[in-house]
């Protein structure tokens, strides 16, 4: 009896660790996903601001580029006070 009880507990725990094996082959399995994803955001952020960045020295080079008489002049307070002050 005492051999029958030996092996019931033997099998008992091993299919607890092998249960506990699944659950963590699971979880990688879901983190493996969840970081492929961060990386496929990363890398997609990472291109947009990029080309933010050369549209952004595009339009300074404009910016310096143009005359100031005939872009637009830059904003005075004292001249462009509405009426009512």
């Amino acid at each position: 009896m005492n051999q029958s009880k030996t092996t019931d507990n033997n099998s008992t725990v091993q299919d607890e660790l092998q249960a506990q094996v699944i659950d963590l082959q699971m979880n990688l399995a879901h983190l493996e996903v969840t970081v492929e994803r961060l990386d496929d955001v990363t890398t997609r952020q990472d291109k947009d601001i990029h080309t933010l960045q050369r549209q952004l020295q595009l339009i300074y080079t404009q910016i310096e580029g143009q005359d100031t008489e005939s872009g637009i002049a830059p904003f005075d307070v004292m001249a462009d006070r509405p009426p009512h002050y």
